[in-house]
């Protein structure tokens, strides 16, 4: 096998099973961890069938859906900037206090999206 143009292997099936083990880490320990990240699956379990019910289509179910699954990721994301900045400690820091902030907008920001594309999605349905 060669090597592509940065120097990484190509993917063989150990490589991505040692990948997919190290995302259900993540999810575990987001999952042991994290109530938002909790208090966003529980919201999930319903919201998903609701999703792919209430979509006509498939572009419609997979708006409905994705939105909802990216404010997962997002949450995920904002749990790791929190881990990386309390492995430094907790005293209070500016940027510290930024980056936290800023990881919680972008979780409000995606919420806000769900709202968004389900009432872009199901309103003008409901008003007819």
């Amino acid at each position: 096998m060669m090597a592509d143009e940065t120097g990484h292997m190509p993917r063989r099936p150990s490589r991505i099973l040692k990948a997919t083990m190290w995302s259900l880490q993540g999810l575990r320990a987001a999952w042991l961890h994290e109530s938002s990240f909790r208090l966003e699956v529980y919201l999930l379990v319903p919201m998903a069938p609701l999703a792919l019910w209430l979509g006509q289509n498939g572009v419609e179910r997979a708006l409905l859906l994705g939105s909802c699954l990216l404010v997962l990721a997002v949450e995920l994301l904002n749990s790791a900037i929190e881990a990386v900045i309390e492995r430094f400690g907790s005293e209070y820091h500016e940027l510290s206090g930024r980056a936290k902030d800023m990881g919680s907008a972008a979780v409000f920001v995606t919420m806000l999206n769900v709202l968004l594309v389900w009432g872009l999605v199901l309103a003008p349905r409901w008003l007819q």
